[in-house]
């Protein structure tokens, strides 16, 4: 018997007691289920692929002969890169997807954001050496081993460094504003692309939105007006993800 057989008939085998005891349903009931669930499980589809089976758009990597795991927390390896190293692995990464989070103060926040970045297989993460959540243990908490995959990088200049980004290296990078005219599911996020996300009071900088290719918003139909940072991160990264698994099948 498969596996997941085993696991839906030991379900519904181990019910049929409190179900005959308390509820009045008859074995017969139970049996039906325990029988039919065995098919269910079986054809039941894999909804995510495991981890060695996954690469990142492009297949990009840390630079050779870097080291790119530090200490940080006590009894935490975490992921980081210079800033050197990081151009580095953009001009070697075709395709490359970068997030970009401007200001962004809050480690649950950051934590969450590390977590989709490594799902939706972010090279790296780019903040401003100051008035940014550093890496803490919180943040390594909260990321759940998105922390030890994806490297944060901490640049002094975050408006040169995207600079940089768009005019020597040709990463398009698209911000995200509530005030935004452009449609997020109206955008082409294929290819190398860096979202660049605000922070949790203010948004985007003047010059970060300067250094913006495109400004986009997250489309909302309720009575809220706008996403929290790390949400908006997600939906951003995996529509991203979602465009670029498509071209890849055409």
């Amino acid at each position: 018997m498969p596996q997941n057989s085993r696991f839906g008939s030991g379900i519904f085998a181990s019910l049929g007691g409190v179900f005959d005891a308390n509820s009045g349903i008859s074995r017969h009931c139970v049996h039906y289920f325990d029988e039919n669930c065995d098919n269910r499980f079986h054809d039941a589809p894999i909804m995510s692929r495991p981890r060695q089976n996954r690469r990142r758009p492009g297949g990009g990597g840390f630079p050779e002969g870097r080291a790119n795991r530090h200490v940080g927390p006590p009894g935490q390896n975490i992921a980081r890169l210079s800033e050197d190293d990081l151009y580095r692995l953009v001009s070697e990464t075709p395709d490359v997807l970068l997030l970009i989070l401007d200001g962004v103060q809050d480690p649950h926040n950051l934590g969450a954001c590390l977590r989709s970045a490594d799902g939706a297989g972010v090279s790296a993460i780019i903040t401003p050496r100051h008035q940014a959540a550093p890496v803490t243990e919180t943040v390594v908490r909260i990321a759940c081993g998105g922390a030890e995959r994806v490297p944060v990088v901490a640049v002094s200049n975050l408006a040169r460094c995207m600079q940089k980004l768009r005019e020597d290296l040709g990463v398009r990078i698209v911000g995200t504003s509530d005030r935004a005219p452009g449609d997020l599911y109206a955008c082409d996020l294929t290819g190398p692309l860096a979202f660049a996300m605000g922070s949790e009071e203010k948004g985007l900088r003047r010059l970060s939105e300067e250094n913006c290719d495109e400004l986009v918003s997250i489309p909302m139909h309720g009575e809220v007006e706008c996403l929290n940072v790390s949400n908006a991160t997600a939906v951003c990264l995996f529509e991203s993800l979602r465009q670029r698994s498509f071209a890849e099948e055409i």
